[in-house]
């Protein structure tokens, strides 16, 4: 796999990880699609992928699950646990330094602690695409904070299809000529 089978690639690292699932399609669980992911998010490969590939399916777990319950935090608690910012002064000024337990959950970590950047910016910025046949995850990051969809070419226009149909076939159903 070369392609970059991420549908949303410009969501932040937290929400990147939630989206590489999605109905019938787990990048993860894709030959090379961890190390795939990892260099498209610009991340080194632990030497021992598959415990890699294990902590950030735990993670995407319970990324997932605080998203849906802002009370679901043991998850994404332990997943944190792994790893702490120590605060160094060098001879240049203070530092902060990443201390991880395990090389494997460098990657994992790191999107739990974006996660924690996203809800302290805004967690009801945090949200799952209003069509309902989609699962996937954003930022809305728009001005107003009203974003519905994942994606305007993707949900959006068939969301706004879906209606446009539906009100032709009720307008048809009552003998009315539909209006544009």
């Amino acid at each position: 796999m070369t392609e970059d089978p991420r549908p949303l690639p410009d969501e932040p690292l937290s929400l990147d990880l939630v989206n590489t699932f999605k109905r019938g399609f787990d990048l993860f669980a894709e030959e090379g699609g961890t190390a795939l992911w990892l260099k498209l998010r610009g991340l080194e490969r632990s030497s021992d992928e598959d415990a890699t590939r294990d902590a950030l399916l735990f993670t995407r777990v319970a990324l997932r699950a605080a998203v849906a319950d802002p009370a679901d935090v043991e998850g994404l608690n332990k997943v944190l646990a792994h790893g702490r910012i120590q605060r160094v002064l060098t001879p240049a000024g203070p530092r902060d330094e990443l201390q991880i337990d395990e090389p494997a959950w460098l990657p994992a970590w790191l999107a739990a602690d974006d996660f924690l950047k996203l809800v302290a910016r805004g967690r009801d910025r945090i949200r799952v695409c209003a069509h309902e046949s989609c699962i996937l995850h954003f930022y809305d990051t728009s001005q107003n904070g009203r974003r519905r969809w994942c994606s305007m070419e993707r949900c959006g226009n068939r969301a706004k299809a879906s209606r446009h149909y539906s009100k032709v076939a009720n307008a048809k159903g009552r003998g009315e000529t539909p209006r544009p």
